[in-house]
């Protein structure tokens, strides 16, 4: 607490360095859980083969549903990595900014962000105190809960169902469960999965934004 009882500004750029740091490490270590559930779905994997060759269906429709959670739950550590590196992203922008007009600029999509990432159990501790030191550094504004859509209990049951059985295709190789659907494309059409030159590109378009706006605050 600095005179007069008053707590004095902290430099804009330790604070990004700080924020920045923070976000590494959250990505470290959801990348561990990734590893971590990823090893354990291997095991979870040679267990429902054994389960196969005796022919016990119920553990492997149990071990199947092991699978899907594990696999679900890495898929949500992923999204909340994107977020986290869009967040990353917008902190390097804040660093460009701030040399050029000497402030921090409120970011609507930090605060996007980050609103997602509050609901996350793995990193939400972490994110709610980040969220705090940004809306008092006005890069976002206070925050406000999403509403979960609903969903249908029984379409929910139906489509697990689907899963499971394209899970135990997979695993016993065709011995239990049902093939997946084939998807039908054009003759001659590329597979719509976004490849790494992709993300370079897109990430080489968000460079050139970045630079067109520092352009205009310097004119």
């Amino acid at each position: 607490m600095g005179l007069f009882g008053k707590t004095p500004e902290r430099d804009p750029k330790v604070l990004v360095n700080e924020w920045s740091h923070k976000i590494r490490k959250e990505n470290s270590q959801l990348d561990r859980q990734i590893r971590s559930i990823q090893r354990e779905e291997d095991k979870v994997k040679r267990s429902l083969k054994e389960a196969a060759k005796k022919g016990d269906k119920a553990v492997c429709t149990i071990l199947a549903k092991e699978i899907l959670r594990a696999r679900k739950a890495v898929n949500k550590i992923y999204t909340s990595k994107a977020h986290l590196n869009s967040i990353q992203m917008q902190m390097k922008n804040q660093l460009a900014t701030l040399r050029v007009c000497g402030s921090l600029q409120k970011s609507t999509e930090v605060m996007q962000s980050m609103q997602r990432l509050v609901r996350v159990p793995e990193v939400a501790a972490t994110m709610r105190e980040l969220s705090k030191e940004m809306m008092r550094a006005g890069i976002i504004e206070e925050m406000l809960e999403e509403t979960m859509d609903s969903i249908d209990p029984e379409e929910m049951e139906e489509e697990a169902q689907e899963e499971i059985d394209k899970v135990l295709w997979e695993i016993t190789q065709g011995t239990l469960g049902k093939a997946p659907v084939a998807v039908t494309e054009a003759p001659g059409a590329e597979p719509q999965a976004t490849t790494s030159a992709e993300l370079e590109e897109e990430d080489a378009d968000e460079l050139k934004e970045m630079q067109n706006r520092l352009e205009s605050l310097r004119s």
